[in-house]
């Protein structure tokens, strides 16, 4: 490797970006850029395969509009006019025998008008839930997202409302997420001791909560967002940087603090040795720690501390001749139901450009943080769990009964979702101060400042300016 060279570790979208932002912003010539990862593929979690003659998302299929990083980055490749918008179909809360509409007006299934929800609610329900003008005992220290919303709405509004809608994101459990990770607002309001209800109507008064309309404040683009990653790899290879798809990173050591000396060895998994100048580490938490535990102890235990969730994707074909309409954007489950699935998409009426005159897809999630167990069913089996479960809703919603799908697929995504569970914020300072002690490393991903793909080009784009910023990179 040259000098001055810089080696990024994971070529998910954080990698991809924090070698895109190294060489286009911060000027490193791009031969002094290398990125490894261990799949064949690039993307991390951002996935497109074609299935029935169309290529579809398995992965992640948009982005949060509210936060303008991916529309920039969307925007610096030469994409914006390949941007969709979803139609506006609303998703609703299949629970109870029947589907309620998310209320308007929600942030994270957090009502600001708990009569909204009556129906998903039962009316003493509701009652529980006021809590407009109350005022209540300041909140000094982190606690779940569960525990404070049941503290001042019920256990109701969190088993019927919060589960499912802030599974969707972590596919974890409400009671032990953060909420001053997960929802920094509403830890504002917990600080204050004002009535949740009320600062939640507040919020969401301009943008209409979870479920705005007509335009909910997501994108995704021609062909699916999987090709983000893809593009983004084409660039970085064009400008001249080295890109190695297969290529695991096994250890990782530190050569010393003599300037003369310093820099990082990165042994592969066979067995060939790599010298570097800095590292930027943007890879899952359980190998980031792995990576750290030869050279920054405390930063590591704390990373392998940090839990997370599997889940899979069974992405159905179905033929569009003989498919009932699909009149909801799809719906999520509350664990409580005891369904197989947590969530469906209906893909082919939430985007406009998902599906032909032949076919219509539909997307199943399944699998939650603790609740491994249908995980363990094989690809068939589980694809026959989903279908199950999107019958029934069908059934229940439409009357009317789902044809055979022409063609599925099952995308496994395991430890996919770091859980930001209480105490996140403090242990992830921890790990980036243990870090900081470190001369030419920087970590990045979706485990730091949060699990979306905006705050991911966020978090990369830091990390690879903070390398430069301390000096190990020369510009």
């Amino acid at each position: 490797m040259p000098a001055r060279s810089v080696v990024v570790v994971g070529g998910g979208i954080s990698g991809l970006v924090a070698a895109w932002q190294l060489v286009e912003q911060e000027g490193l010539p791009p031969a002094e850029v290398t990125v490894l990862e261990a799949r064949d593929r690039v993307g991390g979690v951002l996935l497109r395969r074609e299935v029935a003659g169309n290529p579809v998302d398995l992965g992640a299929e948009s982005v949060l509009t509210t936060r303008t990083e991916a529309l920039d980055l969307i925007e610096e490749l030469g994409l914006t006019a390949e941007l969709h918008r979803p139609t506006g179909v609303p998703a609703s809360v299949w629970s109870r025998g029947g589907f309620h509409p998310v209320p308007r007006g929600t942030m994270m299934g957090v009502p600001g008008d708990p009569s909204l929800a009556a129906g998903l609610l039962t009316p003493e329900e509701v009652d529980r839930a006021r809590d407009t003008g109350c005022e209540h005992t300041p909140v000094t220290e982190d606690l779940s997202v569960g525990d404070f919303v049941e503290q001042r709405m019920g256990p109701a509004v969190v088993d019927r409302l919060v589960e499912p809608l802030l599974g969707g994101v972590y596919a974890g459990d409400a009671r032990r997420l953060s909420l001053t990770a997960c929802i920094p607002a509403l830890a504002k309001v917990a600080r204050e001791g004002g009535a949740l209800a009320d600062a939640v109507a507040a919020l969401t008064d301009r943008s209409g909560g979870t479920q705005a309309r007509p335009a909910p404040p997501f994108a995704s683009l021609e062909g699916g967002l999987g090709r983000l990653p893809e593009e983004l790899a084409r660039h970085l290879v064009d400008r001249g940087v080295t890109l190695r798809t297969g290529t695991e990173v096994v250890a990782l050591e530190h050569r010393g603090e003599q300037r003369e000396a310093a820099g990082w060895d990165l042994t592969l998994a066979d067995g060939q040795r790599i010298a570097a100048d800095a590292v930027l580490l943007a890879v899952p938490v359980p190998a980031a720690a792995r990576l750290l535990a030869g050279t920054a102890r405390e930063a590591a235990a704390d990373l392998a501390g940090v839990r997370t969730a599997s889940m899979a994707v069974v992405m159905f074909a179905f033929p569009a001749a003989t498919m009932p309409p699909l009149e909801r954007s799809g719906f999520l489950v509350p664990p409580v139901d005891g369904r197989a699935v947590k969530a469906a998409t209906f893909s082919s009426a939430k985007w406009p450009h998902v599906g032909d005159d032949d076919v219509v897809y539909v997307r199943a999630s399944l699998g939650r943080a603790g609740d491994d167990a249908v995980l363990e069913h094989g690809d068939a089996a589980l694809a026959r769990l989903a279908l199950q479960d999107l019958r029934t809703a069908v059934r229940q919603d439409r009357g009317a009964e789902l044809p055979d799908p022409v063609e599925f697929v099952v995308q496994r995504w395991d430890h996919g979702l770091p859980q930001y569970d209480v105490g996140h914020l403090e242990r992830i300072a921890g790990v980036r101060a243990a870090v900081a002690g470190l001369d030419g490393i920087e970590l990045a991903g979706s485990a730091y400042d949060g699990v979306g793909i905006p705050a991911c080009i966020a978090t990369a784009r830091g990390a690879a300016s903070r390398l430069v910023a301390r000096g190990t990179m020369a510009r």
